[in-house]
């Protein structure tokens, strides 16, 4: 494994996407442990891209525009449905009232995770760009050494998520003791959601 390798890793896991907005929302709204659960729902979500740039289904996404529109504007649907729930203050970024502790669960946060990270066309992509520039062409352990760095992806993926997690929750009573606060940032989350939708949108292959 090289150093380009993982200093490639830690800024494209740090730079700020779908999966780190959700785990911020997760640990401002609930805590440390919640946004754990997010951070590992994301990390899960990298399993299917991962799989299809190994068996090569990412070129099959990549020459059919078809496949890729398709998938893409279900992720811009999904992206809008999680804005949508954070304006009505409702799914998974929803912010618990203290008197009736209601949360939603690990199983429902870590399904919206995977989701959002499955509906993203250009994170196959990306798996399929970006892995097999660290495997020497014609290595005999091709396969394994994917699995490899695809394995410390996601373990990079899952640790800097989860530290983004922990400094939100980490100001989680200075945000949630304040109505004012709490409501501009369940609007700050939908208008970003939109804004990311709007982004992937435009995209193209």
């Amino acid at each position: 494994m090289s150093i380009e390798f993982l200093l490639t890793t830690l800024v494209i896991c740090a730079t700020p996407g779908t999966g780190v907005l959700f785990t911020l929302a997760a640990g401002l709204s609930r805590g440390t442990r919640a946004s754990v659960i997010a951070a590992f729902g994301c990390t899960l979500g990298t399993v299917p891209h991962m799989l299809a740039a190994i068996t090569g289904l990412a070129a099959v996404l990549n020459a059919s525009a078809v496949a890729f529109q398709t998938l893409k504007y279900l992720g811009v649907l999904y992206l809008l449905y999680m804005a949508w729930n954070t304006f009505r203050d409702k799914g998974a970024l929803a912010v618990p009232e203290a008197a009736t502790g209601q949360a939603p669960s690990a199983r429902k946060v870590i399904t919206s995770a995977i989701l959002l990270n499955i509906l993203n066309p250009k994170l196959t992509i990306f798996f399929f760009a970006f892995l097999p520039q660290f495997v020497p062409s014609g290595s005999p352990n091709g396969l394994v050494r994917m699995l490899e760095l695809s394995g410390i992806f996601m373990l990079a993926t899952f640790l800097v998520f989860a530290v983004y997690g922990a400094c939100a929750a980490a100001v989680r009573n200075h945000v949630i003791t304040r109505p004012v606060v709490v409501t501009w940032m369940r609007r700050v989350f939908g208008a970003s959601f939109i804004a990311l939708a709007g982004r992937l949108a435009v995209q193209n292959q």
